[in-house]
Parts: C-alpha cells; sequence; structure tokens
C-alpha cells in the first residue's frame, strides 16, 4: 500500500471534492434559510395569496386580451386572441373615463380627510386619561358595523325632509345631497371616511406608542406648545404610519364599491357617483362582457399602483 492510499497528504483534487461535500449541506441550509420552520408555517398563507390574489389577478389580465364570454359548464369555445382591442375599448368609454374622474374626486377629499382626522383624534384620544376604552370602541363601531345599517342612519340624516337639510333651512342644496350630481360623491366621500375613522385611529394610536415620552417633557422644559409638539414631535414620529394609512385609504377608494351602490343606487344622478369597480359589475356581470370588465380591472390595479408610488414619494419622504 503506497503512503498516499494511507492516508498521505491529498492531491488537489480530494481536497476540492473535499470542500465541496462539506459545503453541500451548507448550500442546501442556506436555501432553506436560516429558519427553516419558517417556510412551513407561512406556506398555508403563501398558498392563499397565490390562490385568491394572485391567480384571480393573472387570470384576469389573460381574459383582457381575448375575447371571453360565459358559457355553459363543460362547453369548449374558442376565444380569440384580441390584443389590446378590449383596451381601447374601455379607456375610450365616456362611461368609464367618468367613474375614474368620480374616483378622483373620491380621494381628493376622503384621503386627507382620514389622515388628517385620524392623526388628530388618535393624538387626542391618546392624552385622555378617563373613558380612554370607551372613546376607542366608540370611534370603532361604525367601522365594524354592517353598511346596510350604517348608511340607513346616513340616508336619514342627507335624505331631502332629513336632519342635516332641517338644520341648513333655506341653504339646503335642491336637489338635495344624494340626488344632486355634484354633491353626491362628496357625500359618499364623507360617510365612507366617518365609518372607516375609527380602524386608522387605531392604527395612528398603536404608532404614537413608539414615541417616547421624554420627547414632549423635553419640549415642555424648552417653552414649546401643544401645537409646536405636535408638528415637531407627533408628525414625524407617525410617519410610516402616515404613509400606511395614506396606502389603505387610497386602494379602499379605488375599490368604491358598496358605499354608493347603498346611497345612491349604484351610478347616482347622470353617474356621478359611479366608481370603476360598479362598471366593472355591471358590464362584467350584468352585461356579460368579462374581458372588458376584467381589462378595466387591469387598468384599475395599474392606476392605483402610481398613485400609491407618488404618494409614497410625497408621504413617505427620506426614511431616517
Amino acid at each position: 500500500m503506497s503512503l498516499r492510499s494511507a492516508g498521505g497528504p491529498a492531491t488537489g483534487d480530494t481536497a476540492g471534492r473535499t470542500v465541496d461535500q462539506r459545503q453541500a449541506p451548507r448550500k442546501r441550509k442556506n436555501f432553506l434559510g436560516r429558519q427553516p420552520l419558517g417556510l412551513l408555517f407561512s406556506a398555508p398563507y403563501v398558498i392563499f395569496v397565490l390562490g385568491v390574489l394572485a391567480y384571480p389577478l393573472g387570470y384576469a389580465v389573460y381574459i383582457s386580451f381575448h375575447q371571453f364570454f360565459f358559457t355553459a359548464p363543460g362547453v369548449q369555445v374558442d376565444r380569440p386572441f384580441v390584443g389590446l382591442d378590449n383596451y381601447v375599448t374601455v379607456l375610450s368609454d365616456p362611461e368609464v373615463q367618468r367613474s375614474f374622474a368620480n374616483i378622483g374626486v373620491f380621494l381628493v377629499i376622503n384621503v386627507p380627510l382620514t389622515v388628517g382626522l385620524s392623526l388628530v383624534l388618535a393624538n387626542a384620544l391618546n392624552r385622555v386619561t378617563r373613558l380612554k376604552t370607551f372613546f376607542r370602541v366608540s370611534y370603532y363601531v361604525p367601522y365594524v358595523t354592517a353598511s346596510v345599517a350604517v348608511v340607513g342612519v346616513w340616508l336619514f340624516l342627507f335624505q331631502q325632509n332629513g336632519l342635516v337639510n332641517a338644520i341648513l333651512g333655506p341653504l339646503a342644496p335642491n336637489p338635495s345631497w344624494l340626488t344632486n350630481s355634484w354633491l353626491a360623491m362628496p357625500t359618499v366621500a364623507l360617510y365612507v371616511t366617518w365609518k372607516q375613522l375609527g380602524f386608522f385611529i387605531l392604527l395612528y394610536l398603536a404608532a404614537l406608542q413608539n414615541i417616547p415620552d421624554e420627547l414632549y417633557e423635553s419640549a415642555s422644559v424648552d417653552g414649546g406648545s401643544k401645537w409646536v409638539q405636535f408638528w415637531n414631535i407627533t408628525v414625524p414620529g407617525v410617519r410610516s404610519a402616515s404613509v400606511l394609512v395614506t396606502l389603505l385609504a387610497t386602494i379602499t377608494g379605488a375599490n368604491l364599491f358598496t358605499e354608493p351602490y347603498l346611497l345612491t343606487g349604484g351610478g347616482g344622478p347622470d353617474g356621478a357617483s359611479t366608481s370603476p369597480v360598479f362598471l366593472m359589475y355591471q358590464k362584467g356581470i350584468l352585461q356579460g362582457n368579462p374581458d372588458v370588465a376584467a381589462a378595466l380591472g387591469v387598468v384599475l390595479v395599474i392606476g392605483v399602483l402610481l398613485i400609491a408610488l407618488i404618494q409614497k414619494r410625497l408621504v413617505g419622504g427620506k426614511e431616517d
């Protein structure tokens, strides 16, 4: 037996193979991550996202590029590729253009009010010492209450003979709020702002807990007023929460359907409260044009993503 075969110094090839063999298990471990069990525990959620979100979105994109229509189960028909025809139909449709303008009006009213009121009320509730739980629950109740029940209250307030017009007297608009083509969507925006306010207040309350009390104490010692403390400590301290609230309010507004449907019967006077999602329902379900509805949905998703990116740059600023 030679010295080399008996355990002498290994050659370069042998040493290389030994190193590769030692590194192979490490590579497999790195591929699974530092916490392999995390993949196992998150697998159900990943499957849920892929099945409920990713697959429908991908299938909607597929439908939007084809001449698609509903058929009886088991019936096979040709659905030819039509390219961008459905998108041209959508973008040139006056109803679609009006619906996006309506959503623009809604977002301009709803998003600033949601961010501003949520932050101010959360800051006030954070300083309350008595009945804190009562006030927090009171703001949250409309959010968890069924829209059908809450809409009844809003209709009572803003109908022709409602409480708001009774208070305004001769200043009440005619036609009334929900039957007025200029006021229908702003009224819907106010309703949605009021209903979802409790949820966003809780988000801001959670963010306010991360601001050290020492900052407010130092500002008070330096003579800073409550207003100065709010603008220089509170607002910068909840910047991340403001980004989240802005994005969530925008996404919620872009998917507006239930509120205008219940308050104005769908499109409202002259289509003043028609939303893109309501048009998707009309064109896809009622009129049997799922290809056009899918194209409208894709356009809406792209528009929301662009708005969200712009908002993140404007509201988020530079991260510290």
